[in-house]
């Protein structure tokens, strides 16, 4: 199986929105649960989000990446720079550890039957490489340590998979792991084959 990413731009929005289907990948969060204060998520509902994050991507910001197999969107990942999500930033669970400028991967969302196949390692491993190919020298990612339950935002075995270690915050509640890159490293890629275990799983909220 391969697999080729992409980032969520003007053109591959309507991607992006058949992939996460009328329901806006869960309960309507459009993935804009750590972008906007809890009482606009809230009051946005399934169409106030959806505008939301079209909105923000027809300003240019792509707000993350889709895994394609076969053309067919099959993945999501969202990244981009911590101080893009304000909830996080403000976070007494997943507080800063230190002020350095710092790329966070917030939702790997993968429909049900898609899950389980390695789909969501290589969205991590490009996502990796999108934020070093626009400046990040580290990427942080919060991964859950329940099991399935919140696995939107990965596991550690998926993290640790990818180069991530263990970086600060409780380590059994919320941990923080971080992948601190060199310049030139990763090499960028868009075309990249699964591995042939998903080193962790990666769902919807």
């Amino acid at each position: 199986m391969s697999l080729t990413c992409r980032p969520v731009t003007p053109s591959t929005m309507d991607d992006l929105v058949e992939l996460f289907g009328p329901n806006g990948a869960s309960g309507g969060c459009w993935c804009m649960f750590w972008r906007l204060t809890r009482r606009e998520w809230e009051a946005n509902g399934n169409a106030g989000n959806r505008a939301a994050l079209c909105e923000l991507v027809d300003r240019g910001t792509a707000p993350g990446l889709l895994a394609y197999r076969d053309n067919a969107p099959v993945g999501w990942c969202s990244v981009a720079p911590r101080t893009d999500f304000g909830p996080l930033e403000r976070s007494r669970k997943y507080p800063r550890l230190d002020d350095a400028p710092v790329w966070s991967v917030t939702c790997l969302y993968l429909k049900r039957p898609l899950r389980h196949q390695g789909i969501a390692a290589v969205l991590l491993d490009e996502a990796v490489r999108f934020a070093a190919r626009n400046g990040a020298r580290i990427v942080e990612g919060y991964p859950s340590t329940r099991g399935s339950e919140a696995s939107y935002m990965g596991t550690v075995a998926l993290f640790t998979g990818a180069g991530f270690r263990y970086a600060g915050g409780d380590p059994d509640r919320a941990p923080v792991y971080r992948r601190e890159l060199t310049p030139g490293s990763p090499r960028a890629g868009a075309h990249v084959a699964a591995r042939s275990t998903a080193g962790g799983s990666a769902g919807s909220r």
